[in-house]
């Protein structure tokens, strides 16, 4: 299979490539040439297939002939072998046709393990057989960043720079990155937001001087592996439920798009979906996108749910390339557009297209601390404010609908306890976390003194 970028200016690669390179040269991000389709009998038997299999044979449509299949069920067994469920991403039924879908499983307590674990085995794997070094950099609004930390710490292939934006994530957020230890892991406490912070990475991608002297790459949702990786819950999910005989509605909590694009390519794959529901906190860039037809930036606000503090949803390129049809020009000229202006009309097509599928809805604060207090009341689950998002998004069931749990709720224990009253343990095998030491590299949002840490970094 090949992949193009959604700019247009760039030769398509192959699967291992546009896992290295994260982001396409021209600037665009990249998708598939063209949508592989899995049968209904196919999509059925997910339902009783163990997750790492399922993992794996998507893996291997998307990686063709770049990944054997025995090198896919490799890597898949090891990535989820380390979930603390099973199921890795169990279902739990809170209402007739209400589901919550846990992402949390994984050994950093939030749904970016199941791509990073899963990452970190396809980025050793070809870097090994190729006898190359990488430097990977990420933006992180508070999950990516622990995530890839623990997916990569200690690798002898990768060194791994982490931007986040300083005092807008959850302490025990923080010490997923900082507290690691490992020698090949750096933490930048950046003094702005995250679009901040991804905006310094999208321009270090951009300067090709710089990557001449470094070889780089992105693990955040940009990277085409993570979102594929990412589907594959959509589709053991909804198969259980009943997909696919019956369509499957899913309500995502979101601030960049990777996991509701992930939504998306699922039904590209053939996965009957009755709507997928964008939820959003104050910074409602997507829900103000999917409801008047402008992509508008704002100014970012500091929620209870920070992981979802964006005003720039990275992948929405992807899917305004494809409500286009896939018209790469245009989606260069309204990305381009945007970057200068802020704002971008999506074309009535366009929005015809996506209207049957997408549905935005943002939430307020006091919606989120309701909605956790209800699943509680109602359910007797604790919930975090991400999940909460979700919860408070959902519109009335139609059939079965599918809420994203996103992170564990003792990530967030300040604003799950005021709203509930109860304070979220830590898992056990978690129970040193603050005891641990932390390494923090405080940083200014300055391109020129962070294109200088990364050359010496990625030089040592």
């Amino acid at each position: 299979m090949r992949f193009v970028s959604t700019r247009g200016s760039a030769d398509p690669v192959g699967f291992t490539d546009a896992l290295l390179a994260g982001l396409a040269p021209d600037g665009g991000l990249y998708v598939p040439e063209a949508w592989p389709q899995l049968s209904h009998q196919r999509l059925a038997a997910f339902a009783h297939a163990p997750y790492a299999e399922v993992a794996a044979e998507v893996l291997s449509i998307f990686a063709g002939d770049d990944l054997s299949p025995e090198a896919a069920r490799a890597d898949a067994a090891a990535a989820y072998a380390r979930f603390a469920h099973a199921a890795v991403t169990p279902l739990r039924q809170l209402a007739p046709d209400r589901w919550l879908l846990e992402l949390f499983h994984g050994p950093t307590l939030a749904f970016k393990d199941v791509a990073m674990q899963l990452l970190a085995r396809l980025y050793d794997r070809v870097l090994s057989a190729r006898n190359e070094r990488l430097t990977l950099v990420a933006a992180t609004s508070g999950d990516t960043g622990g995530a890839a930390v623990d997916a990569f710490a200690g690798s002898d292939r990768v060194r791994l720079i982490v931007l986040y934006p300083e005092g807008r994530i959850s302490p025990v957020q923080r010490r997923f990155m900082t507290a690691s230890g490992a020698d090949n892991v750096a933490c930048l406490a950046v003094e702005g937001t995250f679009d901040d912070c991804q905006a310094l990475v999208k321009r270090l991608f951009a300067d090709r001087e710089l990557r001449r002297e470094a070889p780089l790459s992105g693990v955040n949702s940009i990277n085409w592996a993570r979102i594929l990786a990412q589907s594959v819950y959509y589709l053991t999910s909804a198969a259980q439920l009943g997909a696919p005989a019956r369509p499957i509605g899913f309500v995502v909590p979101t601030g960049n798009f990777g996991d509701a694009f992930a939504g998306y390519v699922a039904m590209r794959m053939g996965l009957p979906v009755s709507k997928l529901t964008v939820a959003t906190n104050a910074n409602d860039i997507l829900a103000r996108a999917f409801a008047t037809g402008t992509y508008a930036r704002g100014a970012v606000r500091a929620t209870q749910s920070p992981a979802m503090d964006i005003q720039v949803a990275s992948n929405f390129e992807r899917l305004y390339f494809e409500a286009v049809g896939r018209d790469a020009a245009e989606t260069k000229r309204a990305f381009e557009g945007f970057q200068a202006s802020g704002s971008l009309v999506i074309p009535s097509q366009a929005r015809a297209m996506l209207a049957p599928l997408f549905e935005g809805r943002a939430v307020s604060e006091d919606q989120t601390t309701a909605a956790m207090a209800a699943a509680l009341r109602a359910c007797g689950e604790l919930v975090d404010p991400h999940t909460a998002v979700a919860l408070a998004a959902a519109p009335e069931a139609d059939g079965p609908t599918v809420v994203l749990a996103t992170a564990h709720p003792a990530k967030f224990p300040e604003a799950v306890k005021a709203a509930t009253g109860r304070v979220p343990a830590l898992p056990p095998h978690l129970g040193d976390l603050f005891a641990r030491p932390e390494r923090i590299l405080p940083m200014a949002a300055d391109y020129a003194a962070l294109s200088a840490f990364v050359r010496a970094f990625a030089a040592a």
